[in-house]
């Protein structure tokens, strides 16, 4: 197999394996219970709160830990609201939000919240002029990604921060596929609430955090027992949290080394893709993206149909967030930023990590020539 759908989910780093199998094993107490071994447990817990606070330039105090990015994103949107409904019913998002957002943002919109869905251009930027324009009195929350799952987009985060922040209104950004790949500071970016999820980078699934910027009294979404500070209730996933923050850590330690690999692995795919494959465009801006992402629109193919063919000769990829696996819609995304159907149907991401190699971007570019050859027969 040729895996190239990280931004679905990432093979576990053998290190944070190496952790978490410690804390299943071996340091495994409730870090809630009062005896020794359970103090140790809540220590290393703790540190690893601290580790991810100092890479986001935060405080310990302002990372709590969660399920991944759907409870945060839906945490922080709904709780942000809840504390401001003196204010206002107001919220701005955009249109090609992950839909762990956009569902939040319409159940709330059944609650009698208004929200403004702003545009993108076709590279999916959103305008900081349609956002300037968007904000009114009663706005009580911005909630912007920071870089598209799909597309791979990085939005203007520091900019959109400073014009929230100038207004009195809460920004909140959903870092899923940005955390681990870009750096990331959240007091230069402005940001007050900000999402991520481990399995983005090399961690175990369902585990991830919400980062609380200090004097935001977000109450709990969950509610039982008194964890992460009486503001998320339930035992802590200790050996996720654990090899979380070491995923992230080592992460960031070679994150240079690893874009430029990265991105010369993508750059090549893409160059392989366009000049050889008629009827091949990319989909998002070329520059300002992920350096893991390839989002690439095929004339005259059906997306469906090539992702089974890719799966049968050994090639793993998507057609666009895997939380909407199954669904016969469109992709959203790439219908926001090019309103053509045919397009959002027939487009294919591909994402990479720094365990491919350039013999296996060599494979898959030939499987899926012949894959597109076969479909336009």
């Amino acid at each position: 197999m040729i895996y190239m759908d990280n931004a679905s989910t990432t093979v576990v780093d053998k290190e944070a394996f190496d952790i978490a199998k410690k804390y299943l094993f071996e340091n495994y107490a409730n870090p809630s219970s009062s005896y020794s071994m359970a103090n140790d447990v809540k220590a290393d817990m703790e540190d690893a709160r601290e580790m991810i606070a100092d890479i986001l330039g935060a405080r310990y105090n302002e990372i709590y830990f969660t399920s991944g990015g759907s409870e945060s994103n839906n945490w922080a949107i709904l709780k942000s609201c809840e504390l401001t409904e003196n204010k206002g019913k107001h919220i701005i998002s955009s249109k090609i939000e992950h839909h762990s957002v956009l569902h939040t943002l319409s159940y709330l919109e059944k609650k009698g919240y208004e929200v403004t869905y702003l545009s993108t251009d076709e590279k999916g930027l959103i305008d900081i002029n349609e956002l300037r324009s968007a904000i009114r009195e009663d706005t009580v929350l911005i909630s912007i990604m920071f870089a598209n799952n799909e597309i791979g987009t990085i939005e203007p985060i520091k900019e959109i921060g400073k014009l929230a922040h100038e207004h009195n209104i809460l920004f909140h950004t959903d870092a899923v596929q940005a955390v681990g790949h870009l750096p990331i500071d959240v007091n230069e970016l402005n940001i007050d609430l900000l999402s991520a999820s481990g399995h983005k980078f090399h961690s175990p699934k369902g585990v991830g955090f919400l980062y609380i910027r200090s004097g935001i009294k977000l109450t709990s979404l969950i509610h039982g027992g008194s964890q992460e500070r009486n503001r998320r209730a339930g035992t802590q996933n200790t050996f996720g949290i654990i090899a979380m923050a070491n995923a992230l850590k080592n992460s960031y330690e070679t994150l240079d080394k690893d874009s430029l690999y990265v991105k010369s692995l993508r750059d090549k795919l893409f160059s392989l893709i366009l000049e050889n494959i008629e009827g091949s465009h990319i989909n998002g801006d070329i520059n300002n993206r992920l350096f893991n992402n390839i989002n690439i629109y095929f004339e005259n193919i059906s997306g469906e149909l090539l992702l089974i063919l890719l799966n049968q000769n050994g090639v793993c990829a998507s057609l666009g967030s895997a939380c909407t696996t199954g669904s016969i819609d469109p992709s959203h995304v790439i219908m926001a930023i090019s309103n053509d159907k045919k397009r959002a149907s027939s487009s294919l991401r591909l994402t990479l990590s720094k365990y491919n190699t350039e013999d296996e971007v060599n494979k898959a570019f030939e499987i899926l020539k012949k894959c597109i050859e076969k479909l336009r027969i």
